[in-house]
């Protein structure tokens, strides 16, 4: 009977009664799955599109209280209500705005309110809302409250924006899912039902003897449909199959080997050379003796100081420091000595100059320059003498100074003259300047 089956393939295969289509039924499949991919794509895109239009609003409101926050706050702290007015109805006028609240604070008295808001707006749940307390500086240094501004978005431009995009996502969504149904429905039926005749036809050539386990498929009744004709191929090469996917399997087990192996080489010369980065920064920009910044660090952040100053006209000042008689010092305690002398030095800099923007650099040997931005001459001064004072409350034994027992510094005090100053370079000769009159003058002293 097998030679029978053999002899005559075709014969069994037309035997079979056809009861039903396979590309109909992918037909059918097709289109139910685009309708639910096209609901649960629209309600995702919408859920995106929700919160998109919440962090535009959100970053639209908070670009208007950029742009009027500094207005209005001048405006509430000069008391002009011909200009606040002008500000709160250019504020209630924008776009994304539905209401917008100023609460004017002036101590003795009630708040003031003052508000505005678009027509028809009756208080919003979804839309985003910011407050910011307006805030004055009178003089350097001081901030003063003058009012709270409360600015509501509008939702229903919300709901607006959001039906447009709604609508826009719909559209495309259902030309997408219309498309790739009749090209997956024209691809079925051009490619795969033809091929698999042919396919089904050419497996049926195929002698019994290299079968070893015949696949089946278990399933319910038999449709006679193009399935039926591909079950009888690959029971065929079902064996020469398995022994591909075995030394398949065997290299790719190989090459994941291979793969993590060289994923973790790659991992550890990655943190190697990270770590080497770190320490090439570090000997690049800071002294490693001191801990401080070194000249080439000096060099990058002065400029920045100089020209800030410059532009703002705010006041800037420089120390240069010098270590009295240091080279005494190494010839009578030593050149360990010595270091660890720098290095308290340095540690007594760096506890006094820690504000933000202060910058304390040793230049070589022992001299040290610190950058004090924000800083007159006469508060420099002042700064100069609190480390000298504390250098000298540390008492560092000196044997060999001749102006104290202990190691004290000299100070070069210069602040920035910009109707005579360009460039840093002349700040620096000016702090180098007062550094050699103090030195000149006994050490152990500050000048300007």
């Amino acid at each position: 009977m097998l030679a029978e089956s053999e002899s005559n393939p075709t014969q069994t295969t037309e035997a079979r009664p056809r009861s039903g289509s396979l590309a109909r039924r992918l037909v059918l499949a097709t289109l139910a799955f685009c309708i639910l991919f096209t609901l649960a794509t629209v309600t995702v895109r919408t859920w995106f599109a929700w919160n998109t239009n919440l962090a535009n609003m959100t970053a639209e409101l908070s670009l208007i209280d950029q742009v009027f926050q500094g207005t209005l706050s001048k405006a509430v702290w000069e008391m002009d209500s011909e200009a606040l007015q002008a500000q709160i109805d250019s504020v209630a006028t924008a776009a994304p705005v539905g209401r917008v609240e100023l609460r004017i604070l002036r101590p003795g008295r009630s708040p003031e309110v003052v508000e505005r808001q678009h027509a028809g707006h009756a208080g919003s749940v979804l839309a985003p809302a910011l407050r910011r307390q307006l805030t004055v500086s009178p003089y350097a240094g001081a901030s003063e409250v003058v009012g709270e501004l409360t600015i509501e978005g509008d939702e229903s431009l919300l709901w607006k924006r959001l039906w447009k995009e709604v609508g826009i996502i719909m559209l495309t969504q259902i030309i997408q899912s219309l498309a790739l149904a009749g090209l997956i429905m024209g691809m079925f039926n051009r490619s795969v039902t033809l091929h698999v005749r042919r396919i089904a036809r050419h497996l049926e050539q195929l002698t019994p003897q290299n079968l070893k386990t015949h696949l089946s498929l278990e399933r319910r009744g038999k449709a006679g449909d193009e399935l039926d004709l591909l079950e009888a191929g690959v029971n065929d090469l079902q064996d020469k199959l398995a022994n591909h996917l075995e030394r398949q399997a065997r290299d790719e087990i190989a090459l994941a080997a291979s793969r993590d192996q060289l994923a973790e080489l790659v991992e550890q010369r990655t943190a190697q050379l990270k770590a080497a980065n770190i320490r090439l920064e570090a000997l690049t920009r800071f002294d490693p003796l001191t801990g401080l910044a070194n000249r080439r660090h000096f060099d990058e952040l002065k400029e920045l100081e100089f020209n800030r100053a410059l532009r703002h006209g705010l006041p800037f000042s420089v120390l240069m420091c010098d270590v009295d008689f240091f080279k005494l010092y190494n010839d009578t305690h030593g050149h360990a000595m010595g270091d660890q002398c720098l290095r308290e030095v340095a540690l007594t800099m760096s506890a006094l100059f820690s504000r933000s923007g202060e910058l304390v650099a040793r230049l070589g040997g022992e001299e040290f320059a610190v950058l004090l931005p924000g800083q007159d001459a006469t508060q420099a001064l002042a700064s100069a003498e609190r480390l000298r004072g504390l250098l000298v409350d540390r008492q560092l034994p000196h044997g060999a100074s001749p102006v104290s027992p202990f190691v004290t510094l000299s100070v070069g005090v210069a602040e920035l003259d910009t109707t005579a100053m360009e460039r840093f370079d002349q700040l620096l000769q000016s702090a180098d300047r007062a550094l050699y009159r103090a030195k000149s003058q006994g050490r152990n002293r500050c000048e300007i």
